[in-house]
């Protein structure tokens, strides 16, 4: 059975599972493979982001690269790259830690979203509540999510559980099992 929807996989990328990296997600590798069966369960209905540096950064984001100037570096780049191969599905690179905009709206249309993917306390949210602000029904996988810490996912998580029912928070095998 194929879920509802559109399968939203924030950020699963290498500088964000890269242990040396200064942007590493602890346990990055242990919402992978939930990860994967939700990408095969949504059936051409899946669209991966990937986190990019712009060009040129402007405003707030120039400080923020000079904090982290190793990131500066173009979309091709290998700590840009996808951990896993996208296949047929959409990806959608973005310069803002949220991806819901006119890009992804386009594509997933009125939904419904279920989100997984990287960080959950940065990323993730970032995507979720401006969704959620416009009416988008939103399903967050908690345990196919991860934190820059298990105390920031989990505070990320509590906020969102704020946007109920609106935003709902699920698990890879309620979502599989068709709740």
């Amino acid at each position: 059975m194929t879920p509802p929807g559109w399968l939203v996989v924030v950020d699963m990328q290498r500088v964000f599972g890269d242990p040396g990296s200064p942007w590493t997600t602890p346990r990055f590798e242990e919402v992978r493979p939930r990860i994967r069966r939700l990408v095969e369960a949504f059936d051409g209905c899946v669209v991966h982001t990937r986190f990019v540096a712009p060009q040129k950064p402007v405003g707030a984001w120039a400080e923020y690269y000079e904090t982290f100037p190793f990131a500066l570096q173009p979309p091709d780049a290998e700590l840009y790259h996808l951990v896993d191969d996208p296949g047929e599905a959409r990806v959608l690179d973005v310069t803002t830690f949220g991806k819901w905009g006119r890009d992804l709206a386009e594509i997933v249309g009125d939904g419904p979203l279920t989100v997984a993917g990287v960080a959950t306390d940065c990323c993730v949210i970032s995507t979720v509540l401006p969704a959620a602000d416009t009416g988008v029904p939103l399903r967050v996988v908690t345990d196919a999510c991860a934190g820059s810490t298990d105390d920031d996912h989990g505070r990320a998580l509590r906020i969102m559980s704020l946007y109920e029912p609106i935003v709902r928070l699920t698990t890879t095998d309620e979502v599989l099992a068709g709740r």
